[in-house]
């Protein structure tokens, strides 16, 4: 457990006055459920059921607020209905990880020879591979260049190899996404700038300038595996296909303005990798031949170069800070199989990691299509994830959560002593907050809020699904309603 969570004397105090005209019309007393063998604890003038009139989500809403210690339910509102966990589903997946995988470990990108090295040229192939890695991107690819110079090498005799069956290869995360979301690449065993490219536009003359760009800090080489053409249409505004070894973009110009950029999704990961390590070796004075794709792992090659990405601990901090989707699908992907046994796809995978939760934990029966949350299918209740996360106390977890501001305005500041440490979850028409909490009384306890519209999801069409309307007013009313149950949580006595 982390310092933050288990330091009771730190968090002594009275709660902030939360007073609203919501108090004033809420029922005088509200049951908590009541403990196996014990009696009724009764709240004082509980607000819950303002809260959620107020929000006017629609659909169904369900939470559980967890003693810690105890295990002992403080608060409940169908806690046994199945809901999308959205994103917070990669707090399982990274409790999953540093489990199985271990906080120190690393992922590693490696050049290899077929053949020996003469006169600076390799007489063989030479093959680039990874076993994962989501946190490769162009700069750190640059190091492998520049590694591969350093060896001496300035050319290869024969075929420059890249292999990405380290993993399962999908060609996207969930096929519910819409194709142009950057969020939603493919995964697969090489991966680099979590599979996205960068699409720059700008007006010139009658047409637009445009590129596709590996971005980076230091290095940001144009990549020949994604094409994009800019057509006088007003919409769609993306149109994409994907042929044998490159993705194809149209654009419509009337959408465009004078200038831009966004994220585009990759769709050839390991041929990305090696078409950005080909141009940025081109200008470290190494010329590769085309890029080929391996037909199997490796064997009898020999290292020349490799690089490592930071350790799993610090990998998941960030997957959990910026709810990057690649990293929580590679991620569970290397976990589900660190036991030998393949899996076929995420779907195996997240069943995997489902099964894993049911035996560690002792919950349900949830469903997980994924590991990033990303996927339509998965459902979990909020008892299931408070009972995983109360599991989950002593781990590296809470130390990488982000910390919820419990303020709601200026005039209503966070609770005297309260803190909570969060993983949020948005889809269209489906939020979740799901954390720890350590209260103005002292005591410390898990929770999972899950709001979900799921019919209203649904009915939005594919071409809709990136803004659809309404869904922004929403997950806004939404994260009112969970930072005012985490208000009153707050002050539930130790």
């Amino acid at each position: 457990m982390s310092d933050r969570i288990s330091r009771r004397g730190l968090l002594a105090g009275a709660l902030a006055s939360v007073g609203t005209a919501t108090f004033a019309n809420a029922p005088l007393t509200a049951p908590r459920p009541v403990p196996r063998g014990g009696a009724p604890v009764i709240f004082q003038r509980d607000p819950t059921a303002g809260f959620i009139a107020k929000a006017n989500l629609g659909g169904d809403i369900g939470f559980v607020l967890r003693d810690l210690d105890s295990g002992e339910v403080l608060a409940a509102r169908d806690a046994d209905l199945a809901l999308p966990p959205a994103s917070t589903l990669k707090a399982v997946t990274a409790l999953y990880g540093l489990e199985r995988l271990g906080a120190g470990h690393t992922f590693r990108t490696r050049l290899l020879s077929t053949g020996g090295l003469s006169n600076g040229r390799i007489e063989g192939d030479l093959i680039l591979i990874s076993d994962g890695d989501p946190t490769l991107d162009t700069d750190r690819l640059l190091e492998l260049a520049k590694a591969l110079k350093a060896a001496g090498v300035t050319s290869c005799s024969g075929r420059f190899l890249v292999w990405g069956g380290a993993l399962p290869e999908v060609d996207r995360i969930a096929a519910g996404q819409p194709d142009v979301a950057g969020y939603n690449p493919a995964v697969g065993g090489l991966n680099l700038n979590f599979n996205r490219v960068h699409f720059n536009w700008k007006r010139e003359g009658d047409g637009y300038d445009t590129s596709l760009l590996a971005r980076g800090v230091t290095a940001s080489p144009e990549t020949t595996v994604a094409r994009v053409q800019v057509v006088e249409e007003q919409s769609p505004v993306f149109v994409h296909a994907t042929g044998h070894a490159r993705d194809f973009w149209t654009v419509a110009e009337g959408a465009l303005g004078k200038e831009g950029a966004r994220w585009l999704p990759v769709r050839h990961p390991a041929r990305y990798a090696g078409d950005v390590f080909r141009a940025l070796a081109k200008a470290e004075g190494v010329r590769l031949p085309s890029v080929e794709l391996a037909d199997g792992p490796p064997s009898g090659a020999r290292d020349l170069a490799e690089v490592a990405g930071p350790a799993l601990q610090t990998v998941l901090r960030g997957m959990l800070k910026y709810s990057t989707n690649l990293t929580a699908e590679v991620t569970g992907l290397r976990s589900s199989l660190s036991n030998g046994v393949p899996v076929a796809n995420l779907v195996s995978s997240g069943a995997r990691m489902s099964g894993w939760a049911i035996g560690r934990f002792g919950v349900g029966r949830p469903r997980f299509v994924d590991h990033s949350g990303l996927g339509y299918g998965s459902a979990m209740t909020a008892e299931d994830m408070s009972k995983i996360l109360q599991g989950g106390a002593d781990t590296e977890l809470p130390q990488l959560l982000k910390s919820v501001n419990l303020a709601l305005d200026n005039k209503n500041p966070a609770p005297a002593g309260a803190a909570a440490f969060a993983k949020t979850g948005t889809l269209n028409f489906v939020n979740s907050l799901a954390g720890y909490i350590d209260t103005s009384t002292g005591r410390r306890a898990a929770f999972a809020i899950f709001c979900a519209d799921v019919a209203r999801r649904d009915a939005v069409p594919l071409g809709s699904r990136d803004r659809p309307n309404g869904g922004r007013s929403y997950a806004r009313r939404a994260r009112v309603l969970q930072k005012q149950l985490l208000r009153y949580w707050a002050s539930i006595p130790a």
